[in-house]
């Protein structure tokens, strides 16, 4: 959590979406921030939950955001769903078999919860790679090695085809002078089981992320020569190459 999955997920779609390919968003959060960042998905009487629950079928959830661009939005009781879903034999399957249905998509995001819940398990075994955001502080780096470790279970049980995509920092600037921060980034980038992972793009603080978020549109469009629309870009790049 706080590391910025969704202000990622929600401008890897956008980059995606202006180099022309079809994009769906899929808000897994009990918090509603991606969906939030769009008006049409704010207060969707269905939503992620619905479905999961059997209450509505994927197309009445879908809704396209902009040109090319769809989402699936979430709720807070996402929550409820996700308790009984849990219940339920193969529960880690339910976003794999909702997926599955999808056609005339490029790519799908998911935008996972901050904890480890059933939801987390599920959309890693709907996936095919998985891209973690973190930023180069002691405590956030500790939690990457947990995190690694279900990943690595999901590949064995689950998921054999889900690759660990890469690892990228957030609120970072590899200009940055502050020592502890730059130091932990070397230490990674030299460490045997994350270095291959550290990917060289960093998204560096920016306001412009943050109001265009707020303002419900593209980084691209709100600030097209911001530090962030650039380094989204590149991210996007990097990960297209990584796939």
């Amino acid at each position: 959590g706080g590391t910025g999955k969704t202000t990622s997920c929600l401008n890897v779609a956008h980059t995606l979406r202006e180099r022309g390919y079809t994009v769906l968003l899929l808000d897994c959060d009990r918090q509603t921030n991606l969906t939030q960042s769009f008006t049409v998905g704010i207060g969707a009487k269905s939503h992620l939950g619905s479905v999961l629950m059997g209450q509505a079928s994927l197309s009445d959830v879908v809704m396209e955001v902009e040109d090319g661009l769809y989402l699936i939005p979430s709720s807070p009781d996402i929550a409820e769903a996700e308790e009984r879903i849990s219940q339920k034999p193969g529960a880690e399957f339910a976003l794999k078999e909702l997926l599955d249905e999808v056609e005339a998509i490029d790519y799908c995001l998911i935008d996972t919860p901050g904890g480890l819940g059933k939801l987390t398990y599920a959309a890693l075994t709907a996936a095919n790679a998985v891209f973690i955001p973190a930023q180069p502080e002691y405590y956030g780096i500790e939690g990457l090695v947990g995190l690694l470790d279900v990943c690595h279970q999901v590949q064995k049980r689950l998921n054999p085809k889900l690759i660990i995509g890469g690892l990228f920092f957030t609120q970072y600037n590899r200009n940055d002078r502050r020592r502890a921060q730059r130091d932990m980034v070397q230490l990674l980038e030299s460490h045997a089981l994350f270095g291959p992972l550290v990917m060289h793009t960093t998204i560096r603080p920016n306001v412009s992320l943050v109001e265009a978020q707020i303002e419900k549109a593209s980084i691209h469009s709100w600030a097209p020569a911001s530090a962030g629309a650039e380094d989204y870009q590149n991210l996007t790049t990097e990960i297209l190459a990584r796939l």
